[in-house]
């Protein structure tokens, strides 16, 4: 029992250790999304066709390449600046396998299989598509977030003067932490609140952007940090404590192999940069197309990952990702198994 909690604890540790680079990466963008870049600008260029949007989301991977541990962040600023909920899902499903880091390392571990790289691609893209055009009929997507994180949606919508008076001229009578809202602490102790900073504050000097920024990492880095933390726990303790043999002895045909290799990306978690390198040791136990299955599905959903979305969508949300990801890298990877 000793020797199981030791190995739990460095599983953990191993987890941690590999996806807080990427976390952090992930905040960092997020943060020079909401004060480095014109997001106005770029929501403005963003296809409102929910086809398209799906699209451009899926491929903006390769200018930001972060796996699953820094893509939340991310898509977490996309929907919290107003854009559009096709092209923030898409991004949050695609960019940990769509970007150039990943792509290059499935080619290295598979360049005897190219099939294999192509078809991660392709299915990848696929998948966050037909997934972001679901969710693209939600027009809003407040009711798809936490509580907490709705009212910070920026609203797409003019304001009246009466919510423009109230949003960003508060009643001078109340103190301001008192006010509805979430606030940073600034330089010199003022509090400054998220809200006026989404809705694109002027800095009278270059380096308040600077420490706004860094305010705003540490603040991402609290929230999504616990979620990793949790969602590490859970995914060292299943793979100790639950004998791996259970889920390889399903692997036996064509369909019991493709749900054992899902469940085991889901339980392993490993981030996407090196789990190719992880599904080349069982290339000689397992079909190409479960193989594909662990690929495609393990970087958009996992226990890991999943913990990571609790701090940005409702639980209800996650059911619906995870029922509509299973599904179609089920049907995808049995159509793979049947023609090739």
């Amino acid at each position: 029992m000793i020797n199981q909690l030791y190995s739990a604890f460095t599983l953990f540790l191993s987890l941690l250790v590999e996806a807080i680079p990427f976390l952090l990466l992930g905040v960092m963008l997020s943060s020079a999304l909401l004060i480095f870049i014109d997001v106005d600008k770029l929501i403005k260029v963003m296809p409102r066709n929910p086809i398209l949007g799906a699209i451009v989301g899926s491929c903006i991977g390769f200018l930001f390449p972060v796996c699953e541990c820094g893509n939340v962040p991310v898509a977490r600023r996309l929907l919290l600046e107003g854009m559009p909920t096709s092209v923030a899902i898409a991004f949050l499903l695609a960019a940990p396998t769509i970007n150039p880091v990943v792509v290059w390392s499935t080619w290295v571990a598979f360049r005897d299989q190219p099939e294999i790289v192509i078809g991660r691609v392709v299915f990848s893209l696929a998948i966050a598509i037909c997934i972001a055009c679901v969710f693209s009929v939600q027009k809003d997507p407040r009711p798809l977030l936490q509580p907490v994180l709705a009212k910070r949606v920026r609203c797409l919508s003019s304001p009246s003067p009466q919510q423009l008076a109230t949003v960003v001229a508060p009643s001078p009578t109340v103190p301001s932490l008192l006010q509805s809202g979430t606030y940073l602490i600034g330089s010199g102790g003022q509090p400054l609140r998220m809200d006026d900073l989404a809705a694109k504050t002027n800095f009278s000097a270059s380096n308040s952007k600077y420490q706004v920024f860094l305010d705003n990492v540490v603040q991402e880095l609290r929230e999504l940090g616990g979620m990793l933390v949790l969602g590490s726990v859970i995914a060292a303790g299943i793979q100790i404590f639950v004998p791996r043999e259970i889920i390889l002895s399903l692997g036996q045909d064509s369909l019991t192999s493709i749900l054992a290799m899902m469940l085991l990306a889901g339980i392993i978690s490993i981030c996407s940069t090196v789990d190719s390198f992880f599904a080349l040791s069982f290339a000689a136990t397992f079909t190409s197309s479960s193989l594909l299955a662990f690929l495609v599905f393990g970087p958009m959903i996992d226990i890991k990952s999943m913990g990571l979305m609790l701090s940005i969508f409702k639980p209800r949300m996650l059911i619906y990702l995870f029922a509509l990801a299973a599904q179609l890298t089920l049907i995808l990877t049995l159509c793979h198994s049947y023609f090739f």
